[in-house]
């Protein structure tokens, strides 16, 4: 018998997420049967989207999440000992899982990428999740060309910092907005954004109109709120957005109503293009966006920084700290 730990949600989230709406269940894991993998944690992942989903799932449930663990036992012959895998099991350090069981998008099991030699943790970062992120709603729904301008908001994080960086491959101005001043030096010193801009201290309207004096093209949309109406109000005609996330509400009580200036005559005048996305819409793909992002590493023409969290008593902190902007790059927790 393996002793197995894990988190469980036993309260909905008012405004930022409290220690005491988790519990930490400890439980003994049964027998494997036949198709099923014993699996250890290495890696887990804190994302803003575990924030966002938490009002669509029934109290109490197990805090889902991306991971890296490795097979301790198997049962299954194509998940031999010493596997890697990528799962959505969560913030737990043990599992069962049977790989031969129906994969559902974000809840599907799969072999750790090849990452030719570059950390395993990248599984649940910039060839995980984020990355394939990152990849299709920029590359497939703003289909940025050489030359244009791109805009990126919570660009110092898991999702925008790849964002930018394949602007920038792809022959692009990219102009970032961050919460700080050292994540706005980070993005245009090590990153090679052509301008990043501190939201928290800066006139966004005055200085995105200095940084681009000719419009923006493209607009990938992490945070949603006033920044994003005053972006989209200075977007060129037939420009594209693709809308990832609203992280600027989730932490907002529901009794709150969040205000943001009308976007509806920048979008009929200029005939804008807005799509909200899902990943999991290209979860067939992802090895693709995979094979790519790890050529591009490899390469050096993209640079992953993570923010590195460890233990298991830490995730919650980990999480309240990429919630609060606190990462560069990618927040994980090394188990």
């Amino acid at each position: 018998m393996v002793k197995a730990r894990k988190y469980v949600v036993k309260k909905y989230f008012e405004g930022v997420p409290k220690r005491d709406d988790y519990e930490i269940v400890e439980y003994e894991l049964p027998n494997l049967q036949n198709g099923e993998i014993l699996t250890k944690t290495e890696w887990i992942s804190v994302d803003p989207y575990q924030r966002a989903y938490n009002s669509f799932n029934k109290i109490p449930y197990d805090q889902f999440a991306f991971q890296v663990a490795i097979v301790e036992d198997s049962r299954n012959p194509s998940y031999p000992i010493g596997t890697r895998i990528v799962t959505h099991k969560g913030w737990c350090d043990y599992a069962i899982l049977n790989p031969n069981e129906p994969q559902i998008p974000l809840n599907m099991i799969y072999k750790l990428p090849n990452l030719k030699d570059l950390s395993p943790s990248l599984g649940i970062g910039a060839v995980g999740m984020p990355g394939a992120t990152a990849y299709f709603g920029l590359l497939e729904i703003c289909k940025p060309k050489v030359g244009e301008t791109v805009v990126v908001t919570g660009a110092a994080g898991a999702v925008g910092s790849i964002v930018g960086q394949i602007a920038k491959i792809k022959g692009c101005r990219v102009i970032g907005f961050a919460g700080s001043d050292d994540k706005v030096g980070w993005l245009e010193k090590e990153l090679g954004f052509d301008k990043a801009i501190n939201y928290k201290t800066a006139d966004i309207d005055k200085t995105l109109k200095e940084a681009a004096p000719e419009g923006i093209d493209c607009y990938f949309d992490n945070v949603g709120g006033e920044i994003s109406s005053i972006i989209i109000s200075q977007m060129n005609a037939k420009g594209r957005v693709a809308v990832c996330g609203s992280i600027s509400s989730y932490n907002e009580v529901s009794s709150n109503v969040v205000k943001a200036p009308i976007l509806q005559p920048s979008i009929v005048f200029k005939e804008l293009t807005i799509q909200g996305f899902l990943v999991k819409s290209f979860s067939k793909h992802w090895p693709e966006a995979f094979a790519q992002l790890v050529e591009w590493i490899k390469s050096g023409k993209l640079i992953t920084r993570e923010d590195i969290t460890e233990g298991f008593d830490k995730i919650y902190d980990a999480f309240i700290g990429m919630l609060a902007g606190k990462n560069f790059g990618k927040a994980i927790v090394k188990m």
